[in-house]
């Protein structure tokens, strides 16, 4: 006789964390994330249902499938998948999970989820992202980003934090180095690679909108090397003909 775990009926919605790294669509219009592991290959919003990979047209969490979205009980442990190399862009995600689901030791594979909170780590320089920023690589209709500083962002198509937490809505909330971003104002992205930041998101505090200015005066500074060059290289090619 095979014993079966007695059924769990929990007042709230058990919390979980896991890591996946943000993208931005084609357009530029939507935000969302896509996983380091078995789902990688379809992107999910903030509030979403899970999908089988395989095409499979059950429900899941199948229990004779690997189906459904997973995470783990531990904050901890999901912060040591970051120490991966493929994974040190990724953001820390805490979720909430939704419908149904199956517990194992180390965390759930289930239905439904919706994204609480997204933690972005360090701009591949060290420093503390103002923006994440196309990271060069991505999914069919989706670029994948990476945080990135005011000094590394230069013309590469971004979204500010608090832009990122207004696309995904839901009431995400992003945070950089432990300072929370609320979700609102207008998206400073074109999704073109133009210039972020060029309308200012509304019902911002001084952090955020001082991140705005930093963004918009590194592509400035970019875009004045850039001219700078242009310059200096005509005048060689006018001097030697």
């Amino acid at each position: 006789m095979r014993l079966r775990l007695p059924a769990e009926r929990p007042t709230e919605p058990p919390t979980g964390y896991k890591i996946a790294h943000p993208v931005l669509s084609q357009d530029g219009t939507r935000v969302g994330f896509t996983g380091v592991s078995l789902g990688g290959a379809l992107p999910y919003g903030v509030l979403d249902d899970a999908a089988c990979v395989y095409g499979r047209r059950h429900r899941p969490p199948a229990r004779l499938c690997d189906c459904g979205f997973h995470c783990v009980h531990e904050r901890s442990a999901a912060e040591a998948l970051l120490c991966v190399a493929e994974h040190r862009a990724a953001m820390l995600l805490e979720v909430s999970v939704l419908g149904a689901y199956i517990r194992f030791e180390r965390g759930f594979r289930y239905a439904r989820q919706r994204v609480r909170t997204a933690a972005v780590g360090p701009c591949a320089c060290g420093a503390r992202p103002v923006a994440l920023a196309d990271a060069g690589w991505g999914r069919p209709g989706w670029r994948a980003l990476a945080p990135a500083c005011a000094g590394c962002v230069r013309a590469r198509t971004s979204v500010p934090l608090a832009g990122f937490a207004r696309l995904a809505g839901a009431g995400l909330r992003v945070s950089a180095d432990g300072t929370g971003v609320p979700p609102g104002g207008r998206v400073a992205a074109d999704g073109r690679g133009g210039p972020a930041g060029a309308r200012v998101p509304e019902g911002l505090g001084v952090p955020e909108l001082v991140a705005e200015a930093a963004l918009l005066q590194a592509r400035l500074d970019w875009f004045q090397t850039q001219l700078a060059r242009l310059g200096d290289r005509g005048t060689e090619e006018g001097a030697g003909s």
